[in-house]
């Protein structure tokens, strides 16, 4: 019999895209004054990996991460992805999505996206919120499953998450100077508020 034991806390992200880089900071802005103070803004990326939301946004999209400094309880997941839909149609005009918001966090072990769709490798949650087991770490680097997204699954993505689980590590340790004044082309760790 194992005992259970309540988890550690996990570092809360999201993926941001729209059309308006001006409307992702807004959404960053938004998301800190919610769920606190950023300590990870990517740089601006193109978002070209799929046609699938062409009708609904246009072309020519702009990609963002995000990683909060206060941690979260992993079992919050839901509650943070409603309030994300919610957000996102704050932010609609006419009817029309501007921005999408894919929240999730990452752990020791893995990256968890919340998601509204069922499939067979994502379970439910609650309130229609459903986990998707995204990646998982294992010999000193993040590992894509095969329904993992290409864009998650691509070696950018996969650097800048394992950088971002190298402060989360020390957060857990309680050192959050760790890796706070790293910087690349990737994106940014601050040391002071957005």
């Amino acid at each position: 019999m194992s005992d259970p034991q309540p988890p550690d806390a996990v570092k809360l992200m999201a993926s941001l895209f729209s059309g308006d880089d001006r409307l992702l900071g807004d959404a960053v802005r938004i998301l800190s004054e919610r769920y606190g103070r950023a300590d990870f803004i990517s740089a601006p990326a193109p978002f070209a990996y799929t046609g699938y939301y062409a009708k609904e946004f246009g072309g020519s999209l702009i990609r963002r991460f995000v990683a909060f400094e206060r941690l979260i309880r992993p079992e919050s997941l839901p509650d943070v992805k409603v309030w994300t839909n919610a957000l996102e149609k704050r932010l609609s005009a006419e009817g029309q999505r501007r921005v999408n918001i894919d929240p999730g966090y990452l752990a020791m072990a893995h990256l968890i996206l919340a998601t509204g769709k069922g499939y067979a490798h994502r379970p439910y949650l609650r309130d229609g919120i459903y986990a998707d087991l995204t990646l998982i770490y294992r010999d000193k680097s993040f590992h894509s499953l095969p329904w993992t997204y290409p864009d998650y699954a691509g070696g950018e993505v996969i650097g800048m998450l394992t950088r971002i689980r190298g402060k989360y590590r020390m957060q857990l340790k309680g050192n959050t100077a760790g890796e706070a004044s790293v910087s690349d082309s990737d994106g940014e760790f601050f040391d002071e508020e957005f």
